[in-house]
């Protein structure tokens, strides 16, 4: 188990009280196993919510099993005959669900997420500026490279090692989050941002290339 996950899966233990039979119900249950009401989300983090322990190195196709099985379950024609309050806390049930989702399948979102719940704050948010030359230049030969490619077959070159890149960097991200070395995760986090970025551009700019 590592540093983080140690600190993770107390969230999904425990009991509260549901608010329609007044009996105790999982903290994680999304209806009353009693009298079947839906319950409200309450403080669950990310990981908590998909029952899995608080480690960067998820399962992004298991939790999509449980995301779209949770998201049938609270589909809004299933409440459309219950009471005002069923249909917020539903409502309220699948919000906190695609936000943990989201977050999760992303593995910038997901450091910057884990980090947060550590009190450290990420790089390169609002009205930050990153100042990291090593990386600073980094991007800008990855950018003037890919201003210099021509023809799909250097764009593709570019995808493949920026992908490698990314997916090194990535391990890395892990291996400092999960160790709880937070400032290397700060700036690992931001340099795998600028690459995933990268990625995307390289493909935007051989989509353009393609219907030109």
């Amino acid at each position: 188990m590592t540093a983080a996950s140690k600190q993770s899966t107390s969230n999904t233990s425990g009991n509260k009280t549901c608010w329609s039979c007044k009996g105790p119900v999982a903290a994680v249950a999304l209806f009353c196993d009693t009298c079947g009401a839906i319950q409200a989300p309450g403080q669950l983090d990310h990981f908590a919510r998909f029952e899995i322990e608080r480690d960067f190195n998820v399962d992004i196709d298991a939790i999509e099993v449980q995301y779209l099985k949770q998201q049938q379950a609270l589909h809004p024609d299933r409440f459309a005959t219950k009471s005002a309050r069923e249909k917020a806390l539903s409502q309220q049930q699948a919000a906190s669900l695609n936000d943990a989702f989201e977050t999760l399948k992303n593995p910038v979102s997901r450091a910057e997420y884990m980090m947060r719940m550590n009190g450290v704050e990420p790089e390169g948010g609002e009205g930050q500026t990153v100042n990291d030359p090593a990386l600073l230049m980094e991007a800008m030969e990855m950018r003037e490279a890919l201003d210099d490619a021509g023809d799909r077959a250097a764009i593709d070159a570019i995808i493949r090692d920026v992908r490698k890149t990314a997916r090194d960097c990535e391990k890395e991200v892990a291996t400092a989050i999960n160790g709880g070395a937070y400032d290397a995760a700060r700036k690992l986090t931001t340099r795998l941002r600028y690459l995933l970025k990268m990625a995307q551009e390289a493909r935007a700019k051989k989509a353009r290339l393609a219907a030109a």
